[in-house]
């Protein structure tokens, strides 16, 4: 059975743990789908593990969708939603609509996920859910303002985490189905996983959230740099470099085609 925004909702209520993992492309997807992943989300993130930019901010909104549409035609089951990249939201609510609508249209996900608290981000993910727009909320550590934040923790002050908490509340009452919380303290991350009746989902923000999500390029190894709280589970990079250099000298050897 297809994963549903509303049994999102009743895990949280159930307490069942959510998982969620990135994919870029068709074969990626259909692994992480037949391995029982709950969410995919296809994340400005591939700007870096797929395109080889050093920030998310050089995808755009075709790149996007072109490779949501890939993510779809590999999954069954989970929940596919995308990011909206940098500057296609942000100028004004309406640009956002458009291009929240041409990613649901054009690509075949559930929702998109937007990145940004107060103000613009909570009256943006109003008037996207009243158009009928399944929007995630993403807050702590928000990539495309790298320039400003850089990739350092969040809300470790008294005033960030209280704007924070403020922030995942305000985004909820807007009509946010879930919030991701990015590399913030634990404790803050489960204060607002308690006030809030959406789920959470983080990423370096510690156990207390509802789920988890991974760069699954990371959870795979493949990443030339990670960020600290990112978990490696096989070195693939290894694994693909032995195996292209087995087949290499079995050709140079003349062995392979055998």
């Amino acid at each position: 059975m297809a994963v549903t925004i509303q049994q999102l909702s009743k895990w949280k209520k159930e307490n069942r743990s959510i998982v969620a993992l990135t994919a870029w492309d068709y074969s990626l997807a259909h692994v992480l789908d037949e391995a029982g992943t709950d969410i995919i989300l296809v994340g400005d993130s591939l700007a870096m593990v797929a395109l080889g930019h050093s920030t998310t901010l050089p995808v755009t909104l075709d790149q996007m969708i072109y490779h949501a549409a890939a993510v779809c035609r590999g999954v069954k089951r989970a929940l596919v939603l995308c990011d909206l990249p940098f500057l296609t939201y942000q100028e004004s609510i309406s640009q956002a609509i458009h291009s929240a609508g041409r990613i649901l249209k054009e690509t075949g996900v559930s929702g998109v996920k937007v990145e940004g608290g107060y103000p613009r981000m909570v009256e943006t993910v109003a008037e996207l859910t009243a158009m009928g727009i399944p929007t995630m909320g993403h807050i702590g550590l928000t990539p495309q303002s790298v320039r400003l934040l850089g990739y350092k923790q969040q809300g470790k002050t008294v005033y960030e985490a209280n704007r924070i908490l403020a922030e995942a509340i305000a985004l909820a009452d807007a009509g946010a189905f879930a919030l991701l919380l990015e590399h913030i303290p634990q404790d803050l991350a489960a204060t607002i996983t308690a006030k809030v009746p959406i789920p959470t989902i983080g990423i370096g923000a510690g156990v207390h959230c509802n789920g988890q999500v991974l760069v699954t390029a990371d959870l795979l190894g493949l990443s030339l740099k990670q960020p600290p709280f990112a978990k490696s589970y096989v070195n693939l990079r290894e694994i693909i470099t032995h195996a292209v250099t087995e087949f290499a000298q079995e050709i140079k050897e003349n062995k392979f085609p055998g």
